[in-house]
């Protein structure tokens, strides 16, 4: 039989716990896989409030499996109408021009909450409510391509993006994405538009490809990548998210988006960091970016540095396919498929 639901207190607010030994990770089993397992390191995470940090008063997409990482996904946007008087809503509005009511994440509480209903990985904006048209991280996705991994993604972080940064006057902190990829996020003050912060990341990503030696790629067609690291410049566009801070991913062992140091980033490995192993982390050096938006960074210098591409030539990139034709980008066309480009190419 299932066992009976159960009443947890986080930070003096109740929050249901509705079939706790269901497995939600089939390869850890009733050892370290079931939804209690899940719930309970939400919990302990956002009670010591390195969780809360990264999604506290961030809009935010829940990716669900309700019935466990094998079952099916549920990637839910809105908020549900029925919710308990805790959660909270705030109004984001699509690239499409619809509006719709999204979690904000005030508390504990609304974390595991949205566990519960069988969250695995929390996605938020990069903007703070009620501002949700400026946001205030620039965030940088290093995508391992076919032929690379996670290797490749930190070398391209620690010997090509960390000096870049520090060139720049700009702060970096790293965090695993949970599988082969790495981000970056440089806290940003809040005074540009997203069109502006994707502008500012083009110019970044640009930068890093031209010192990368070949080793990072911003095509973003998959067919022009080869074997290098993607530099996702679109994660800073409206409305795309990356798996927040401590967030669990639905890999077979549950790894977690996990924050590292810089010093660490050269000796930590993906499977390392799971939901059974993060709170210990945690407990035993703190949470690395506890201080990000201590000192927020000026988007200027990068903002010069698009300016000038401009001038060297170098036009805008695609959008995602979701978005609406943006003003100054160029043709959404696969590069094999575009007839115009070949019959320039003779």
């Amino acid at each position: 039989m299932a066992a009976a639901a159960e009443e947890l207190t986080v930070d003096g607010i109740a929050v249901r716990l509705s079939s706790p030994d269901k497995i939600y990770y089939p390869q850890l089993g009733v050892d370290g896989g079931t939804k209690r397992h899940l719930v309970e390191y939400y919990r302990t995470v956002a009670e010591n409030g390195a969780a809360l940090r990264a999604l506290s008063d961030r809009p935010t997409h829940l990716q669900r499996f309700p019935d466990g990482v094998e079952g099916d996904e549920v990637y839910q946007k809105r908020l549900p109408a029925k919710r308990p008087d805790h959660v909270e809503s705030c109004t984001v509005t699509f690239p499409s021009g619809r509006t719709a009511e999204v979690l904000r994440v005030r508390t504990a509480a609304n974390i595991v909450w949205a566990a519960n209903l069988g969250t695995v990985t929390f996605h938020p904006w990069a903007v703070r409510c009620p501002d949700v048209d400026h946001p205030d991280e620039l965030r940088i996705d290093l995508d391992p391509q076919p032929g690379t991994g996670f290797a490749e993604a930190v070398a391209i972080a620690d010997d090509v993006l960390r000096p870049l940064l520090d060139e720049l006057g700009l702060t970096g902190f790293p965090k695993t994405s949970g599988g082969r990829g790495l981000h970056v996020y440089v806290p940003i003050l809040p005074n540009w538009d997203f069109i502006e912060v994707r502008r500012a990341g083009i110019a970044l990503a640009r930068e890093v490809e031209r010192r990368s030696g070949d080793r990072a790629t911003t095509a973003w067609w998959k067919e022009e990548r080869g074997e290098r690291i993607f530099i996702d410049y679109n994660q800073n566009a409206r409305d795309r998210t990356i798996a927040a801070a401590y967030s669990a991913r639905k890999t077979p062992i549950a790894t977690v988006s996990t924050p590292v140091t810089w010093a660490e980033l050269r000796d930590v490995h993906p499977d390392d960091c799971t939901i059974a192993t993060v709170p210990g982390l945690l407990a035993d050096r703190g949470d690395p970016m506890a201080s990000i938006h201590e000192s927020p960074c000026s988007l200027d210098v990068l903002l010069e540095m698009a300016e000038r591409d401009v001038v060297a030539g170098l036009s805008d990139l695609p959008y995602p396919p979701n978005y609406p034709k943006m003003p100054g980008e160029p043709k959404r066309v696969q590069p094999s498929r575009d007839r115009d480009r070949h019959r320039e190419d003779g």
